[in-house]
């Protein structure tokens, strides 16, 4: 086999490569094998990867592919020479087939049970496939799934207001047309965000996706099903919180890609604690109740007031346009070599945008929630003061009652909820001023 020439077609992505690769090279999940000669087969498994390896050359450098050939393991090291251990199957090397002693590097569980790789190897792999994905004008792209492009329920938590739903689940024979699921097995029901199919199919000409979930890996699996039921976008790149490598945090260091040219899509922030600079913040959706209840809000969800958010103008919809932008800003705008190009900066020049040109005071803000909110208006452009001069825009309060609130009415500047600020935030977009009126509290 040809390793180059027999790959799939060059748009498949490294993670695919990957399992592709290794399904092939240690025949896994073989019908045929034994699990009392299992101690056996493993020997043979791996002494037919290397008489594989000794046959196979490998071109790394293809141009416009991230197939096989380019996520290959380091195999064009002389079979001669002392093998570097690039990483390991199990606790044997997946290059030279010898026992390791020890656990080192990081694990890719989610391409291949017990498959390790070692930092250099990742780093190698990394560089080769930014490189191509460039090439082909795709970036990376991470997405949540929980209240980012989908949102689940237990049966058990529906309300009153929601047990109707029941009766109106869309078929699982035919998920492509559907967004409203029951899936008994797992005594849950899951609604697909307005605009889901849409988005992933103009994203994934933009990017190659990622999932990349705090739920646990069976239900990943579940729903990557759901959104993706001919497994044109994910594949083998779903991550489930069994594979990251910190409790309750997410990282790219589970990505066999180059953090500068990942974005991500996400509704909590904090889980990404050493990757802000590469989220975008999705605002949550609510379609169940028990998600209202989940975050304390005192409102009915949309199921519950029978709406849901606008296919067109949607949150999804809405995003879609800010990856359009920064797409275009990376490929046709900026004067570096691709190599040199770093998502984030341009990700931050876009948010930078949003109210460039606004003069912002705040006045009777909590003081637990100022810092978060002064710093989310100054990334988006803004420059906040601590007094009152003319050059002000927009005073920022909830009560229309205090000296600053008063002064804007009167110099007839714009006087706003904290929301305005949270809603830019959120739609990338500078808000109408008189959607977020401020009251007089009593």
């Amino acid at each position: 086999m040809s390793i180059v020439t027999d790959s799939p077609v060059h748009s498949s992505s490294s993670s695919d490569d990957f399992i592709a690769y290794l399904d092939d090279a240690l025949d896994a999940g073989s019908p045929n094998s034994s699990s009392s000669d299992e101690e056996a087969e493993n020997g043979d498994e791996f002494e037919s990867v290397r008489v594989k390896r000794q046959k196979v050359e490998i071109t790394e450098e293809i141009e416009g592919s991230t197939s096989e050939g380019t996520m290959g393991l380091n195999l064009e090291a002389s079979v001669e020479g002392e093998c570097t251990h690039p990483g390991s199957f199990g606790d044997m090397c997946i290059r030279c087939g010898q026992k390791l002693d020890g656990e080192s590097g990081t694990t890719f569980g989610y391409i291949h049970k017990g498959l390790r790789l070692h930092d250099e190897e990742i780093s190698r792999l990394r560089n080769t496939d930014v490189k191509n994905l460039l090439c082909r004008k795709k970036l990376y792209l991470v997405l949540d799934l929980d209240h980012t492009l989908l949102n689940s329920t237990h049966l058990a938590h529906l309300s009153s207001e929601e047990v109707h739903l029941l009766t109106q689940a869309d078929s699982l024979g035919d998920v492509s047309n559907g967004s409203l699921f029951k899936l008994e097995h797992m005594h849950m029901m899951t609604k697909l965000r307005p605009s889901v199919r849409t988005f992933l199919k103009e994203a994934n000409e933009m990017f190659e996706m990622y999932i990349y979930t705090m739920g646990d890996r069976p239900y990943a699996l579940e729903m990557a099903k759901l959104l993706d039921p001919r497994g044109e976008y994910f594949n083998a790149k779903v991550i489930s919180r069994d594979d990251g490598t910190q409790k309750h945090q997410k990282g790219l260091d589970v990505l066999l890609g180059q953090e500068s040219a990942v974005l991500i899509l996400d509704d909590t922030e904090h889980v990404w604690m050493e990757h802000k600079d590469n989220l975008i913040l999705m605002e949550r959706y609510h379609f169940f109740g028990s998600s209202c209840r989940q975050f304390n809000l005192n409102c009915k969800s949309l199921s519950e007031s029978k709406s849901d958010e606008d296919e067109t103008d949607g949150a999804l919809a809405r995003v879609l346009n800010v990856l359009k932008q920064v797409h275009c800003t990376f490929f046709d705008k900026l004067e570096e070599d691709l190599v040199d190009r770093d998502v984030r900066k341009v990700l931050s020049s876009v948010r930078s945008e949003v109210l460039s040109g606004c003069v912002i005071v705040f006045s009777r803000i909590l003081h637990s929630a100022l810092p978060a909110l002064k710093k989310m208006a100054e990334r988006m452009g803004a420059t906040c003061l601590t007094e009152l001069d003319p050059s002000v825009t927009h005073v920022v309060a909830t009560d229309a009652g205090t000296e600053k609130s008063r002064w804007a009415v009167k110099e007839k500047k714009f006087l706003v909820h904290p929301r305005w600020i949270e809603a830019a935030n959120y739609f990338w977009q500078k808000q109408p001023e008189e959607n977020f009126v401020v009251k007089k509290m009593q």
